[in-house]
């Protein structure tokens, strides 16, 4: 199992060194301009300041840029790391969620997959932009401004079925969630699926996923202030993820969310509604808005999070590993994120 951290504020890099230093395999940049620092500024600075540990977009969004400019991004960065860097892209919920804005749809990201591919592959491809189509390639690689000798992963995020196939038809690893994609095994189960139309192999094909963590200290309980404020802001984000997708697609919320689901609605409609878009992804995977902590409840941490004393930890990442996940990365609150993962690399990974 493969561990990683996400750092999205320019004046926490400090936290990439730190985790390098403690054992972890790879760090994560937010695609997010109206809540996070620049992406490729972040990158830039991180090589710069650690030797190992593999750093990659996670995830970058196709609503935001051109995937020729996405491509150069990351193949710059390569230069400046070579070989320790991946590309992960995803459909652009909350990046795209906080301008009022829907996230790519599949055909759409489908296109810019295969169009980023084809480019960080060094080859020729046909590329659409305003209704024209015409051949495009990076030319002058031999000037050395970009990376493409040392192999970029793609990464595609899914957290459904369809999008769960492309990452098998296209991509190098699928980035999931935990509980939002399904279990490890149904995810396998979609990308072989888009592996098979395509007549692809999946030979060494990673599964990565994003996990909300809980870890009990000596004397807590599920309703310990500590514990609430520590797993409140990414339960919640994925709470904010499935008010705009049950609104948009009709289906019902998942069980997993239930409990709390009429009651949450109610709040969320009493916003105001002209900044009501803005208001539900502002605490994204941060800090626990104080009108939601009532909603972080025994039960829903227990639905949403890997939760439990260490040892627990340690048992149900091996099942995870069992049904197929490569590796692993907890979004932390921004006030308590070194000490959780210095609590994690010491109780957990080490006993791994």
């Amino acid at each position: 199992m493969q561990f990683g951290v996400s750092c999205g504020y320019i004046n926490d890099l400090g936290f990439v060194t730190h985790a390098e230093k403690l054992g972890y395999d790879f760090a994560w940049f937010p695609d997010s301009p109206l809540m996070r620092s620049n992406i490729w500024a972040m990158m830039a600075i991180a090589v710069q300041q650690t030797q190992r540990i593999r750093l990659g977009t996670g995830l970058a969004i196709p609503g935001l840029r051109l995937a020729p400019v996405a491509a150069n991004g990351i193949a710059t960065i390569n230069r400046l790391a070579p070989g320790r860097v991946f590309f992960g892209t995803g459909t652009g919920n909350t990046a795209m969620r906080t301008m009022g804005q829907r996230p790519a749809r599949v055909a759409e990201f489908k296109e810019y997959l295969r169009v980023i591919r084809a480019l960080l592959a060094g080859e020729e491809t046909e590329y659409t932009l305003n209704g024209a189509t015409h051949s495009v390639r990076f030319q002058n690689t031999h000037l050395n401004y970009i990376d493409l000798d040392h192999k970029i992963p793609m990464m595609v995020g899914g957290f459904g079925p369809r999008a769960q196939g492309l990452a098998g038809e296209l991509g190098d690893g699928v980035v999931t969630g935990i509980p939002r994609g399904g279990s490890i095994a149904n995810v396998r189960a979609n990308v072989e699926r888009g592996a098979k139309a395509v007549g692809r192999s999946l030979e060494g094909f990673e599964t990565y996923a994003l996990a909300n963590l809980l870890m009990l200290e000596e004397g807590e309980t599920l309703t310990s202030e500590r514990v609430i404020q520590d797993c409140g802001p990414a339960i919640m984000a994925n709470v904010h993820y499935l008010v705009d997708f049950v609104r948009e697609t009709g289906t019902a919320p998942p069980d997993y969310v239930q409990p709390i689901w009429d009651d949450y609605m109610k709040f969320h409609m009493s916003r105001d509604e002209a900044t009501r878009h803005m208001k539900l992804h502002e605490s994204h995977y941060s800090y626990l808005d104080r009108g939601e902590a009532r909603f972080i409840t025994p039960e829903i941490i227990r639905n949403f999070c890997i939760a439990g004393r260490p040892d627990d930890i340690v048992n149900q990442l091996h099942g995870l590993e069992e049904e197929g996940l490569t590796g692993i990365v907890f979004s932390l609150p921004a006030e308590s994120a070194f000490r959780l993962t210095e609590d994690f690399a010491r109780n957990v990974i080490a006993n791994m």
